[in-house]
């Protein structure tokens, strides 16, 4: 087994958030492999958010993010339990991370339970006719088909749900899995309550100006 050394500890600290011994027993278990080491934490982190799931997140923060010069900005509403970790910069930072990827990815959805029915219903709908349209499943049982498109709708999620969407500043996890982190180190329960994203000049028409109509009209 490899040694597990007060760098090694300090490093696994740094990219987790996890407590110091929670980051020596996990080296140990991992026999020094930082990278399972890790996961080991995402793995307790999320069993602690599952126990902590129920408690109620009455306090935290809205945070917000803008980009390219005032372009994009975001609002994000993120809570904990108490006014103490909301003041806590482990929190504040999650709530920046959170505001930044939501400017960077766009999503619609905070979670699969806000997409509507009929969105999905939508979606089932196109991926069934894209089915039929190709010859190596258009002869398949509907039952077989249908495992197919919820196999697909959790593409769906990914690209439109933040919760499913992978971290930008760390893909190897989800936004929910990072929240499940902080969870397991800060003590609290957490949950991202809703966001709202501005792009300018999002929704405006703009004029499109006709140059070969306007030089016409110089010269005529």
């Amino acid at each position: 087994m490899a040694e597990v050394t007060a760098s090694a500890v300090k490093s696994l600290r740094e990219k987790t958030g996890a407590g110091m011994v929670d980051c020596k027993n996990a080296l140990v278990e991992a026999g020094g492999d930082e990278t399972a080491a890790i996961e080991i934490l995402r793995k307790k982190g999320m069993a602690t958010a599952g126990k902590k799931a129920g408690r109620v997140t009455a306090e935290g923060v809205v945070g917000s993010y803008i980009h390219m010069g005032g372009k994009v900005g975001v609002l994000v509403e993120i809570n904990c339990e108490s006014d103490f970790v909301a003041r806590g910069e482990e929190f504040q930072q999650l709530v920046k991370d959170v505001a930044m990827h939501i400017a960077a990815t766009d999503p619609r959805y905070t979670a699969r339970e806000e997409v509507p029915a009929e969105v999905l219903e939508k979606e089932r709908e196109i991926m069934r006719e894209q089915l039929k349209n190709d010859p190596k499943n258009a002869n398949k049982p509907d039952d077989v088909l249908g495992k197919i498109i919820e196999g697909r709708l959790n593409k769906f999620y990914e690209e439109n749900v933040l919760l499913d969407q992978a971290f930008v500043k760390d893909p190897s996890k989800t936004i929910a899995e990072l929240v499940a982190e902080k969870i397991g180190s800060i003590k609290e329960n957490i949950t991202i309550r809703r966001f709202t994203r501005f792009k300018m000049g999002e929704g405006i028409e703009k004029k499109q100006d006709d140059f070969a109509a306007e030089v016409a009209s110089m010269v005529g």
